[in-house]
């Protein structure tokens, strides 16, 4: 009868024992019951097998004549730390089988041992090295900001990305999440992921714009002990945490050319190797990457890999900026005060004259802008009510780009435009294709005018 493990992929064991009947015959009847088995007959073949491949559990025999069984779970120990230890024994060296146990082994058992005894523990063993791997990632989360977890709004362009997002998430397609700073990419990415068959392991987020080369590169992949200056111990990279889970790349566009080559790499064979290392490690690991730049023109520029490019956009979903969905602001400047509490304070509200400002304000910064505003906001009210003297200046006017204007009580209509065209250029890294949208004119047309204004 197979057995019932707790883990999406087949257990993977070690068995190190120098008796070769018993160890084959363990390895067949293990195999039989839907475990993945190798035998190896020393402890030396053991910790070369461990570097060859990863398994979860080694099954190690106390007495073997070339390196006894303590001493090779000491060295498993400090090279392998994820992989746990079973003894087996003989009556005569049950003290060194409880020694190893002081010293991090996960537990023994007497041979000959009753297969059913040895498969419960096997199971249990191989969940301890999961729920260990799962701690990494929390400590991870715990040390990130808190953030929201929901997507906030009821416009048609935001139910059409929360449609796209429930269909995709039901697959184990790749996606590429594509808009522009703070629309909310890693919301996207985390409600796919906890939408998923994966939602109950882990989703590990990767800022491509946080880390240099080298850094990213051993958090991606983990090192070998000494496969550099300071590399005192093996590290296990961000892609064997996200095993069986889901790792998010965010700003996937600002990632070298070099550690693209090995991303596609990965992508291509389900494989990778630690810095220093020479054994390829298989992970189940879904991808999903996020980018606020084009990046099928950074592939023409040679910027970005073109066959990454469509390794990565299998599905591709775009969140609208805040600007093409206003009926949101309400809803959304409601969620954040909503959220905010306060020691002393009662329930915190917004004036309609605030909410109506937050509504004609066009949020080149989108959600994360209005949420820094509205916490800017919390802080400086007097009372429980935002009022509109509690917003940033250039929101407190009645057309926020007039702010611009300085010491001109009556501007022309003409002086009106060429602010509000240079504002627009200024907010949206003068892409003139964006502007040209917003003002529902030609870019021709745009072009004239800057040119005309001298802008």
């Amino acid at each position: 009868m197979k057995n019932e493990q707790t883990t999406t992929k087949p257990i993977r064991v070690l068995i190190a024992d120098d008796e070769e009947t018993f160890r084959r015959v363990l390895a067949h009847e293990l195999s039989g019951m839907g475990f993945e088995v190798r035998g190896v007959s020393g402890g030396t073949a053991a910790l070369a097998a461990l570097h060859e491949e990863d398994y979860d559990v080694l099954l190690l025999d106390v007495k073997m004549p070339d390196m006894d069984g303590l001493t090779v779970q000491k060295a498993v120990r400090d090279s392998h730390p994820l992989v746990e230890v079973i003894l087996l024994t003989g009556y005569g060296t049950i003290d060194s089988a409880i020694a190893a146990i002081r010293s991090g082994a996960y537990d023994y058992l007497t041979k000959p041992c009753k297969l059913q005894e040895l498969e419960a523990l096997l199971i249990k063993a191989a969940e301890k090295k999961r729920l260990e791997r799962s701690n990494i990632m929390l400590r991870q989360e715990l040390s990130r900001q808190s953030r929201g977890d929901e997507f906030v709004g009821n416009s048609p362009r935001l139910r059409e990305v929360l449609s796209l997002i429930g269909k995709v998430a039901r697959s184990d397609s790749t996606v590429l999440i594509q808009g522009e700073s703070g629309v909310g990419k890693e919301l996207a990415a985390r409600a796919i992921h906890n939408q998923s068959l994966r939602r109950d392991n882990p989703i590990i987020v990767v800022d491509c714009t946080s880390l240099q080369e080298d850094l990213l590169q051993s958090e991606l992949f983990g090192y070998e002990k000494g496969a550099f200056t300071g590399a005192v111990s093996l590290k296990h990279g961000l892609f064997e945490v996200a095993d069986t889970g889901t790792l998010f790349f965010d700003e996937i566009g600002e990632m070298t050319l070099a550690l693209q080559a090995k991303l596609l790499r990965f992508m291509e064979t389900g494989t990778f190797r630690r810095v220093g290392g020479i054994k390829d490690i298989h992970v189940d690991t879904r991808l999903i990457a996020a980018t606020n730049r084009d990046l099928k023109e950074a592939s023409r520029s040679g910027r970005f890999r073109e066959d990454l490019y469509y390794r990565l956009n299998v599905f591709n979903i775009t969140i609208p900026p805040l600007r093409e969905r206003p009926e949101d602001v309400a809803l959304l400047a409601r969620h954040f005060i909503s959220r905010s509490l306060a020691p002393g304070r009662g329930r915190r509200t917004i004036s309609p004259e605030a909410l109506a400002q937050l509504e004609r304000y066009h949020w080149p910064g989108n959600v994360r802008e209005l949420r820094n505003v509205l916490e800017r906001a919390l802080i400086l009210a007097e009372g429980d009510r935002i009022e509109i003297r509690d917003l940033p200046g250039n929101l407190q006017s009645r057309v926020p780009f007039l702010s611009d204007i300085q010491n001109q009580e009556s501007p022309t209509l003409e002086q009106l435009e060429k602010i509000y065209i240079a504002r627009l250029l200024r907010e949206n890294g003068s892409n003139r294709a964006k502007v040209a949208k917003i003002l529902d004119i030609s870019e021709r047309n745009l072009y004239r005018k800057i040119k005309e204004y001298g802008l």
